[in-house]
Order: C-alpha cells, then structure tokens, then sequence
C-alpha cells in the first residue's frame, strides 16, 4: 500500500514502509519522469535521521541508476527544507526526502519535491500511484551503490554550505550580533543543529543544544514541537536565563519556540509575528496564505495591512501553490510549518528560527510584549485542540455522519456558514469557528476551535466531542 496523504507517502516501518515498496516507488517515478524526457536531469535524494532513513536512501538511488537516471546524494544526516534548497538551486526535476517528519518513531515515509523545491502536488502523486498500480516486484532493476558511484549514476555531494549561505543573506546578521542573544536550540533528536547553531553562532549568538545525540526513538517522545514535549526546553531556558529557546520538528521544517519567561508561543502567534515584523519592520509587502485550521488574526492583519489572506485545504503544497499564485509574502499552519517568500517553496524551521532571532533583535522587545502590542490592534485570538486515534471502522462512521449526512452540533452562537473545503469547518458571526477534520498522516481525527476568548474555544470543541461521543 503506497498511498500518499498530507505530508507525502508515511508508513509504519516493516509494514508499508519497506524496501520492495520503496523499489515501487522508485520505479514509478522513474517512468514518470522517461515519459516526460527529464531523464537527463538528476533526482535530489536526502534523508533524516529515522530508523532506516540512511538506507531507504540508497534503494531507492540505485533503482534510479539501474534505469539510467542519475542522482545526486546528499549522504548526511539533513534537514528537510535543505534538501527542498538543493531541487530548487539545481534546478531538478524531482527531489526526495526521506523522512516522517513529526510522526511517531516507528513511522517512516517519502516526501517528493518538484521543480522549484516544492512539495509536489496531488496531481503528481496521483500520477505516481497510477504508475505505481502497473508495477509488479519483478519489474523493478537495481544496481549496486558502489558499482553506481563508479559510474558517475550516483554522486555524492553535500550542499550545507550553499543552504546556510542563503539564509544569511536573507537576515539582518548585524543587527543579531549587536544583541549578544543566548539561545537555547532543541533539535527534538532531529537534523538541525548544525545548520541553525552555524547561523547562530555566525550571528554572534552564544548558542547551548539539548537533545542532539542520533535517537531514531527521539528520547521516547513525538519529535513535534507542542507545548507538550517542550516542558523541559521551558524548564532549561528560564533556569539558564537564555533570551529565546528554539526547537524543531524531526526533519527540521517545523518550529517551536519558548519565550525568556519560560512560555511555549503557539504556531499561530509565530506566524502572526513574523507577518508583522515582515510587514512593518523590514518593510515587505505581500498576502498571507493560511489553511483552514490556522488563526484568524492573519486574516485581520492583512485587512489592516491592505493585503488579503487566502485560505487552503490543510497540506504544504496548497500553501506553497497559493503563495506562488498571488506572490504571497508568508505562508504557513497551526502545527509549526511557515515559508516566506523569497526562500524555499516549502516550509523551513531553520529559516523560520533565524528570523524569529532578527525580529527579537531589531525590535528588542520581549516576546510577550510584541503580542501584546499586536493583540492590542487585531483583537485576541484563543485556539483549543483536541485529537483522538480510532479504528477504521470508527472514523467510517464519524465521516459518514460528518460528510455524508453533513450533520453538525447545535452551537450557542450564531453560524454565519459551514465550508466542507477540508473536513467540516463552522464559522460563526461572531468571527470565531471550530472544523473537525482527519489527519492526512495518522489514524488520528482533530478538532480546532478559534474565539475571542479562551472559554469559549474550550466550550466549542466539548460541544463539538459530545456530538461525536468522543
């Protein structure tokens, strides 16, 4: 079974996440890109530091060899959106990573990239399964790796240089250095301490790391930075009396962030930030792009801004195609993952984290001061989740009540309209909303409520859970 979701292909591992579904892949993939005479062209392969990422590498480059298409290997532990950096410096046609980003650790899975360093589209991964679906295990041709990096079909290359490079070019360096910051930086076990210590410390930073050691089981804890797995990085940076704690997802595309008091700040509040600080600091003009399950206050911003918020199903690659279409200036989600334009198609935690630094820096105010200054003009904005794994035969049922019979909750507060764009999403009048969608990566249904005040976001998704007996 290879079928791809959200955030790409993700399986558990020695299920569907092995090397003859791999080989598959690899092999459609192939075929794709003959059809489309981009032979010629090499594939981007990288990979992160989950059970079997070093390895599912190499399959999958030598069956791109033994169809004569060559690869290019970045054969080190690498952060995502680097990988994305590569496609799109090259110019390739594909790219791959090898990663599960923030699932659990006994996921792994593919995210393939486009021209550009884009995730690639539905369109694409459906052309992929279709490919998929003609393929049988006898059809698939490997070579060996060594054999492959004599020949030239394989090469490895290490483009770390190129990819810090470019973000420091995009950041206001001098302004960083003249703040002598400590920084505390969590790569969750993940793949961005060298990047983002290297940016850091160029900046002048003094820059400590927790929880770099390589643990493919991420110190038993979701490499996903939440409120919840960020206890101890809060914990360190209020003891150490740093000015910011930084973490980051598995594959280094997402981004948490503690504030000198010790606070965890929401993804909403980080995007809404950076809008902000892009827009009135740095003087950059341009609209937002959201999906359905991330803050309104971007939507209020922009109007006060003169600019517009789009909002798109819930997946990177209908941020990034949204951004492109209307030359967006941010775009980003409530889990952590943000782009600007400018950089990558993609989302990127690293890039992400090093203008969070610029911002504390030019502006000098503390976190909380800076919200409080934007919540003073937009409005307070209070989000409320809620997730909960089931079977299969228990999210047929809910679908088929949410979807099919298009049947919702009797709410206090009047509805203005219910959108079906992606899962099952109420406004209200009053400018609040909850939706209620499933995952495109777990077995896992979710609910997001956003109001004006905290208790009502709470209220909302109870209501909401009792509906569907949760």
């Amino acid at each position: 079974m290879i079928k791809f979701g959200t955030g790409g292909f993700r399986a558990i591992i020695a299920e569907d996440f092995t090397r003859e579904n791999l080989e598959i892949l690899s092999l459609a993939l192939a075929r794709i890109i003959k059809r489309d005479n981009k032979e010629n062209i090499p594939v981007v392969i990288g990979y992160d530091r989950r059970f079997l990422s070093d390895m599912a590498s190499k399959w999958m480059a030598c069956v791109f060899a033994a169809e004569g298409i060559k690869v290019n290997h970045i054969d080190f532990d690498a952060p995502t959106p680097l990988i994305m950096y590569e496609v799109k410096r090259e110019n390739a046609a594909y790219g791959i990573a090898i990663t599960a980003s923030h699932n659990p650790a006994e996921y792994n899975g593919v995210k393939v990239f486009t021209s550009g360093g884009r995730d690639a589209t539905e369109e694409v991964t459906k052309d992929i399964e279709d490919q998929i679906s003609l393929i049988s295990k006898s059809d698939i041709k490997t070579m060996d790796y060594e054999k492959a990096l004599a020949s030239g079909l394989i090469t490895v290359i290490n483009p770390q240089n190129n990819y810090i490079d470019s973000i420091l070019k995009n950041i206001d360096s001098e302004s960083i250095k003249n703040k002598n910051l400590k920084i505390l930086l969590d790569p969750m076990y993940g793949v961005s301490k060298t990047t983002l210590q290297t940016i850091l410390l160029t900046c002048r930073c003094n820059v400590d790391v927790i929880h770099d050691r390589h643990d493919t089981l991420f110190g038993g804890r979701l490499p996903s930075p939440n409120s919840s797995t960020l206890t101890h990085l809060s914990q360190l940076v209020v003891q150490g009396g740093y000015d910011l704690g930084i973490a980051t997802d598995g594959d280094a595309d997402r981004i948490g962030l503690i504030d000198s008091s010790g606070r965890f700040i929401h993804p909403n509040d980080i995007l809404v930030l950076l809008y902000y600080y892009l827009h009135e600091y740095k003087g950059w003009r341009g609209d937002v792009v959201r999906n359905i399950a991330t803050t309104h206050c971007l939507d209020k911003m922009a109007e006060a801004f003169g600019e517009h918020c789009h909002e798109v199903p819930v997946g990177f690659k209908h941020i990034s195609s949204k951004m492109i279409e209307k030359n967006a200036l941010i775009g980003g989600e409530s889990s952590g993952g943000l782009t600007v334009r400018g950089h990558i198609q993609g989302k990127d935690g690293v890039y992400a984290g090093s203008l969070l630094v610029e911002m504390i820096s030019v502006i000098g105010k503390p976190l909380n001061d800076i919200l409080k200054d934007i919540h003073d003009k937009y409005g307070d904005f209070y989000m409320e989740e809620f997730d909960c794994r089931m079977t299969v035969e228990h999210k047929q049922k809910l679908h088929n009540l949410l979807f099919n019979e298009k049947q919702v909750p009797e709410f206090p507060w009047k509805i203005e309209k219910t959108s079906y764009l992606d899962g099952c999403k109420v406004y209200f009048k009053n400018g609040g909303w909850i939706i209620c969608r499933f995952s495109g990566t777990e077995p896992v249904l979710r609910i997001f409520s956003e109001m004006s005040c905290y208790e009502d976001s709470v209220k909302a998704i109870d209501i909401f859970r009792k509906f569907l007996s949760l």
